[in-house]
């Protein structure tokens, strides 16, 4: 069992069954105790791997957690969720990625569910991409990027890569796009809002398509 954190080892335990307690409850009678504790720790391994800063790292292995669990009881059958489900994946999960799940969701007024991933997570979002979507109304109060991981490509409908030519496991009956979109990594805030700007006028025809389906 990889411990990557600044805290105390019986401190990040007991947070860390804090968290699998609460989880517990939200998930029971769909998820045993043993299955959550073992999703807890796994989550907490994978966010530590490229955390940069790992004060937080318990307050986003909750998080984290949470989303995957809903993803795997989606992906299972296990649970009833009737909006489509948009998946966007790019390498790093902290500039395109992150500006299109944004976007989407800022459009979709909880009419679509979304989730961004990336194959290797960087350790924070850059300013500039902030300060972009700040200037739409848009605040990353509780993004950052998360690694890809089975379950939430299982219960994707859509699956959206952002022309960083990264893979995904492919599963049947889901829909695979590739948008050829700049990177806006270490680029001038205008030039990411040029990049926002892209990404905004293929979200909006994204949405309009789930929502006509």
């Amino acid at each position: 069992m990889s411990r990557t954190s600044g805290l105390p080892q019986h401190e990040l335990t007991a947070q860390l069954l804090r968290i699998t307690d609460e989880l517990s409850d939200k998930f029971h009678g769909v998820f045993s105790r043993e299955t959550v504790a073992k999703v807890v720790d796994e989550t907490y391994n994978l966010l530590a791997e490229n955390a940069t800063v790992t004060t937080y790292l318990p307050v986003l292995t909750a998080r984290f957690t949470r989303q995957r669990l809903t993803d795997q009881g989606r992906a299972d059958g296990l649970t009833t969720i009737t909006v489509p489900q948009v998946l966007f994946v790019c390498v790093h999960n902290a500039g395109r990625s992150q500006i299109a799940a944004a976007l989407l969701e800022h459009h979709a007024f909880g009419k679509v569910s979304v989730r961004s991933a990336g194959s290797k997570p960087t350790g924070a979002i850059p300013q500039t991409v902030t300060d972009a979507l700040a200037e739409l109304g848009i605040e990353l109060t509780e993004a950052f990027p998360k690694p890809l991981t089975d379950e939430v490509v299982r219960a994707a409908d859509v699956v959206v890569t952002m022309g960083c030519g990264d893979t995904c496991p492919v599963h049947t009956g889901k829909r695979y796009l590739d948008w050829d979109v700049a990177d806006p990594a270490g680029a001038p805030l205008n030039t990411v809002r040029e990049i926002r700007d892209d990404i905004d006028r293929r979200i909006r025809g994204l949405l309009s398509e789930l929502l006509q389906d």
